[in-house]
Formats: C-alpha cells, structure tokens, sequence
C-alpha cells in the first residue's frame, strides 16, 4: 500500500495496525510480499497508489480458486 506519508510503500497483514516492512519502490515491496505470502500461504492483495485493489492473488488453500492463469 502507498505511504503517502513517508513515501514509498508499505506492506502489511491483514488486521495489522502497523506495516510489516516499508519500501522506496513497489516493486520491492511486491518481491517481499510475494514471498512472505508463499511461505505463510496467505492471499496477497496489492494496492494501487489510489488505494484500490490490483490483481490479487492467493497463495493458500483457497476453496474457490480463480480461473487465472498468469501466476
């Protein structure tokens, strides 16, 4: 998520009221999110700087998995 405080990003679980970690670029942040998502087998939902949701993706076990198949 955008950080328009600090600048940058932010990542953070779910019911978090602190970020996990912070980032200058979102690409970084998206790395780091990725794979602490794997390995929790959490869902990852990615933010655009306008705080709308962008290409959600689960790593988990999902009982109604998308039909995606780019990831």
């Amino acid at each position: 998520m955008h950080n328009p405080e600090r600048g940058g990003w932010d990542v953070k679980n779910n019911n978090a009221q602190r970020a996990s970690k912070h980032f200058e670029t979102k690409a970084d942040a998206m790395d780091w999110a990725r794979e602490q998502a794997k390995k929790d087998g959490a869902e990852l939902i990615p933010h655009k700087m306008d705080g709308t949701i962008q290409n959600p993706n689960s790593y988990g076990g999902d009982s109604c998995p998308p039909r995606d198949t780019r990831h």
